[in-house]
């Protein structure tokens, strides 16, 4: 496998320095951006404007045990449970007992969380044991976070913003990462050096037909640090979020797990409530049961879609909790407060990703990582709702900390070593890239997939294997050229990790291996 996508020689590319880079710019990577510049100059990165990303959609809420019945052990139990066996446990105590502190600062920084009266608003999410979840302005809170942390991250003279600039590979050698290869808004080719990478490029939601995740979830930061060397674990676990809003003609929309929180329950086409046919929590069942469980009842009724209902709430409640969704909802002449809402699982969340120890460390020298695109272990196989946006800023808070800490314990290095790279048979064919990937977004979803199984999986492998053969021979110079090299590579490691583990466990599900199987793979990552 090519270690870089371009040839190069960085004695001959323009560069410019930075103490510590930041590759995107979601929760963790601005969480992590405000830490490390108070140890020295930041930059951040990142491929399309800003505030594109997966954060910014985020509807719910972020789970956090403030309220006063609640307790950290009660979240850590929920949480381990709802793993199904593999959460690192050192993990899941750190993001849950640290995450208190990450919300009372981001009230400080001005975050408007919703309030009833002078306390904070808390509802009930799947695999909850209690109403923990925060929200802000009903179902827009991954704004209202992207909306704090992008002011705090202006009024910081320590950091440098560069929009559409796509890191094309980790500059990296003899395990050591000094910055990386960037391709600049004006299509310049150029190299950022760095003493600390930190990696928070979200997802792999794009490898998928249908998504709730945004545009720029396209797996890259994985692809360029395992080209680098780093591991990856968990590929396997790809988490489907059982209700996007499915209406033909429009990309899937989110429809928050906080509908059914609040009292929402699933129904099929003939009006029946079915989900308690499969698991005793019924609509609040984890959301690997619930997608599973969704995909059955329309295999039953022959329908594309299932129905949430909400009409029986009050309408002032749907009001206030979900304004965007009932907008949304409403310029497709759907009125949640009358109509039924038609829905789908679609892919949501990357579990696997990029390993890190309790400080953000991978075992690539001066790279860390942090958010979705890194594995801290806290999910296990399936997450816990609302965990993420708390782990990303949790883990990107600890990632900018202990990378600012490091140069700021003077161990500097020189990061200006001569690094080139030739590729060999390079191809010179014209590739229709907008085919390549609908081909392998319907090939992931149909094969890889909320059910697999091995003739499936052996049949995803072949088919990326030749498409691999030669999109990886070709040199390309346009960021949705590399984008589809990155999707490749990311996907034949999801494919990889699912046909390996020959067991259903959380959100990896095997028709052919049906049963979890702890004891040949209980401990095993």
């Amino acid at each position: 496998m090519n270690r870089f996508l371009v040839s190069f020689n960085s004695k001959d590319l323009p560069s410019g320095k930075t103490d510590i880079l930041i590759v995107g710019s979601g929760v963790a990577g601005l969480s992590s951006a405000i830490q490390a510049a108070k140890y020295g100059t930041v930059t951040i990165i990142t491929k399309n404007k800003l505030s594109e990303n997966n954060t910014q959609k985020a509807q719910g809420g972020i789970a956090v045990a403030l309220s006063k019945n609640d307790a950290p052990e009660k979240h850590i139990k929920d949480t381990l449970k709802v793993g199904c066996g593999l959460c690192d446990e050192k993990a899941v105590k750190i993001i849950v007992e640290e995450g208190p502190a990450r919300i009372r600062e981001l009230i400080k920084w001005g975050a408007e969380f919703d309030k009833q009266g002078d306390e904070l608003s808390f509802t009930r999410e799947a695999g909850h044991s209690m109403r923990r979840v925060i929200h802000a302005k009903g179902d827009a809170t991954g704004i209202e976070l992207e909306r704090t942390l992008i002011a705090k991250v202006k009024q910081n003279t320590n950091i440098k913003i560069l929009e559409y600039a796509f890191a094309i590979d980790l500059l990296h050698k003899d395990g050591t990462c000094f910055g990386t290869i960037v391709n600049m808004k004006n299509n310049e080719r150029r190299i950022i050096y760095a003493q600390k990478v930190i990696l928070a490029t979200g997802g792999i939601g794009r490898l998928y037909r249908e998504t709730t995740n945004s545009s720029v979830a396209t797996g890259c930061g994985m692809a360029l640090a395992y080209r680098a060397g780093a591991k990856l674990v968990d590929m396997e676990f790809v988490q489907f979020h059982p209700t996007t809003l499915y209406v033909a003609g429009l990309s899937r929309i989110l429809i928050s797990e906080a509908v059914r929180g609040e009292g929402g329950v699933l129904k099929n086409r003939h009006g029946e409530r079915f989900m308690f046919k499969y698991h005793k929590d019924g609509e609040l069942a984890p959301r690997d049961v619930t997608s599973r469980s969704i995909l059955k009842e329309m295999r039953k009724t022959s329908d594309t879609r299932v129905y949430l209902d909400i009409t029986h709430l009050p309408p002032s409640l749907i009001k206030n909790r979900f304004p965007n969704i009932m907008e949304v909802c409403s310029s497709f002449d759907i009125d949640i407060k009358k109509d039924l809402i038609p829905v789908r699982p679609t892919a949501h969340y990357m579990i696997g990703g990029i390993k890190i120890d309790e400080k953000g460390k991978t075992n690539i020298q001066n790279l860390y990582a942090c958010g979705e695109t890194a594995s801290s272990g806290a999910h296990g196989a399936n997450r816990l709702a609302s965990n993420s946006l708390l782990e990303g800023l949790v883990f990107g808070y600890r990632a900018g900390q202990f990378a600012g800490k490091d140069i700021d314990s003077g161990k500097k290095v020189d990061t200006t070593p001569d690094i080139s790279n030739v590729l060999d048979h390079v191809s010179t064919r014209k590739l229709d890239i907008g085919d390549l990937k609908a081909a392998l977004k319907s090939l992931m979803t149909r094969y890889v997939g909320i059910e697999r199984n091995e003739t499936g999986l052996l049949a995803a492998q072949k088919e990326i294997s030749f498409w691999s053969s030669y999109v990886m021979k070709k040199e390309f110079s346009d960021v949705r050229d590399w984008e589809l090299q990155n999707m490749l590579l990311i996907a034949g490691l999801v494919q990889k990790a699912a046909l390996i583990r020959k067991e259903s466990r959380g959100v990896h599900y095997r028709m052919d291996y049906p049963k979890q199987n702890d004891a040949k793979w209980g401990n095993n990552h």
